[in-house]
């Protein structure tokens, strides 16, 4: 059956690929963004989506969007503000979709939210996830690992281009990480189906590899070599990274701990990547090109 889906978010990664995993799949997208006239805002009105402005800082403009929507997928990021508004901005976005009525929410967290990391964007996202629980609206969470993508993100790219890949761990010490399209598929499985998912949270992981791993199978992916570098934890000891260093720790000390074995049998429908599939399948233009 075919829902109709607000996806806040809608013009970055995550939300951006959810959008577009609907519109593949026959259902009707409202979009929300902060930039109707921007390139990601025009390429989704292209695939069909209905482009909406709203700002999770103005309650009235969130209704509005989600007046007569069968779910809601909501999300936020930490790294355009600050964690502490984050929170603010989610709890006030779950406000505003429970008053328009709408039937389902999904909300994108973490993984070890809720498990006192004492991250501080995890600990915004469990406040979050703590609100819309005691709130009542049916809700679905999805709390996925690290991104794959990160790996090519605009502060890793520069280092990729020449043929390094730095990150702030051990080049033998694994990290759970998870694909956007995965996250997209599942995310989809649950709007489509939500007497299975409504009161369930899910933890989501595609696979556990090592930096060196993602480095080789990024040396095939790019047809070069490609070294992995470990960024040391004192790199990060400067005003401004207590978050990422706080996370650095984590993984480094505990680190996600996802069942991938038992998720992926139990939701063999998400057809989950595999690192290499990954790295073969991802858009690598913006690397070649500045090569």
């Amino acid at each position: 059956m075919s829902r109709h889906v607000l996806v806040t978010g809608a013009t970055g990664t995550q939300g951006g690929a959810v959008a577009r995993e609907l519109l593949t799949r026959g259902h009707r997208v409202r979009a929300v963004t902060r930039r109707p006239d921007g390139e990601q805002a025009k390429s989704l009105e292209q695939l069909g989506a209905e482009v909406v402005t709203a700002d999770f800082d103005e309650p009235d403009t969130v209704r509005k969007a989600a007046a007569g929507v069968d779910v809601v997928f909501a999300m936020g990021t930490p790294f355009e503000v600050s964690p502490e508004t984050e929170a603010r901005q989610a709890i006030a976005l779950i406000d505003a979709v429970h008053d328009a009525g709408v039937a389902h929410l999904v909300y994108s967290s973490v993984a070890s939210a809720l498990d006192e990391t004492g991250i501080p964007h995890f600990e915004s996202k469990a406040r979050a996830e703590r609100h819309l629980a005691a709130l009542g609206t049916p809700h679905t969470v999805l709390a996925p690992v690290a991104f794959l993508e990160n790996v090519d993100a605009p502060w890793v790219a520069p280092a990729l281009r020449e043929g390094s890949y730095g990150f702030g761990m051990p080049a033998d010490l694994p990290l759970q990480q998870v694909a956007i399209a995965d996250l997209a598929a599942f995310a989809a499985l649950v709007i489509e189906q939500p007497e299975r998912f409504t009161g369930v949270r899910v933890e989501l992981a595609s696979v556990e590899v090592t930096g060196a791993e993602v480095a080789a199978a990024l040396s095939d992916a790019l047809d070069r070599n490609v070294r992995f570098a470990e960024v040391p934890l004192d790199a990060f000891r400067s005003p401004g990274q207590e978050d990422m260093l706080a996370m650095l720790e984590f993984l480094r000390d505990t680190g996600y701990s996802v069942d991938i074995e038992q998720l992926h049998a139990t939701y063999t429908e998400v057809g989950w990547h595999s690192l290499e599939d990954w790295a073969r399948e991802h858009d690598w233009s913006a690397v070649r090109r500045a090569s």
